[in-house]
Formats: structure tokens, sequence, C-alpha cells
């Protein structure tokens, strides 16, 4: 028995729902399916640029499941421009990650602050202007898996993972 889908998260609703050819074309052409995970992979690979890494962690899936993801996506966007059919925008296994909250801290003044999900990461604190902007470290991958920046199972403390000696290498800011 196969394992049961991931839900995939998308940060971005369209409007719209479809597309249709314009011109002479036949009414009785099959209509593609767009899903709704499928378009936000093109979104974040093709249209924001992200890594297949990125786009990724961002969806909550694995790479391998990005891959096919996106190619599924191209080659449905492809026979409908090429074929002349009517392109519909629905369904997926997706849940919107919009109401997930990203958290900042500025290491020069320890302001912190959240940001929706999908919004562009800041480049300056709200507070004092500061540029040293960085993810508060609740709030980071491997500190909510608890493992290392190594992966390597371990627990992260404040040495963060690996690196040389007992400390642990350079960890997140001790405030």
């Amino acid at each position: 028995m196969p394992r049961p889908r991931k839900i995939r998260k998308i940060g971005f609703q369209p409007e719209i729902t479809g597309f249709k050819p314009v011109g002479d074309i036949e009414t009785n052409q099959p209509i593609v399916i767009l899903t709704l995970d499928e378009l936000e992979a093109i979104r974040l690979r093709d249209l924001e640029k992200l890594t297949q890494e990125e786009a990724a962690n961002k969806m909550s899936i694995s790479q391998p499941t990005f891959y096919r993801l996106i190619e599924s996506a191209r080659e449905k966007v492809a026979e409908a421009l090429v074929e002349g059919k009517e392109l519909r925008l629905q369904g997926g296994d997706y849940k919107m990650a919009q109401m997930e909250m990203k958290k900042f801290v500025c290491l020069q003044c320890n302001h912190r602050w959240e940001v929706l999900y999908g919004t562009p990461r800041p480049n300056n604190c709200p507070q004092c202007g500061s540029t040293n902007v960085h993810r508060a470290p609740e709030d980071r991958g491997y500190a909510r898996r608890g493992r290392g920046r190594g992966g390597l199972g371990r627990a992260a403390g404040p040495g963060g993972g690996m690196g040389a000696g007992a400390g642990g290498g350079r960890g997140p800011p001790q405030w």
C-alpha cells in the first residue's frame, strides 16, 4: 500500500481560475487541469527563480517530489499552449501557508517581529533600521526538527550542531 500523499504548502491563491485560447478552435477539446500545487511549483521555480531545494523547502516537500510536480506542471502548460486547449487552475493536495508566520530578530537592538509566510525577507529592522536581521533561532528549520545543522540527529543546543571541538562551532547568538 502506498504511503499517503504529503500536503504541500502554497503561498499564492490565484484570482483567476483558468485560460482559454482565442481564435478558431474546437470547443470540444479536452480541458487541461493544472492543480494549485503545480502552479505554486511553477511560481516558485520559474517566476521567483528559487532553486529546486529552496522551492521544495517552501512547499514542505522533498526535492524529488518537487521535481515530479514541476515537470507535470510544465507538461500541462505546454500541452494547453501548443494544442490550443483550455487550462483550468483547480484542486491539488495543498494548504495555504500564508497563515503561518516567520519570526525575525534584529541582532543590533534585539527587536523581534513576525511576517506572513510567503512575504519577502525583511532587509532592515523596523525598529532601528539595522541590516543585521536574521530568522529567530526558534523559527529556523533545523531547530524545529531538533537536529543540528549537520543533520546527524543531535539536539540543537548553543553550538547549533556541526563544528570544531566540544563547543560545536558558531551557534545562534545567546540573548
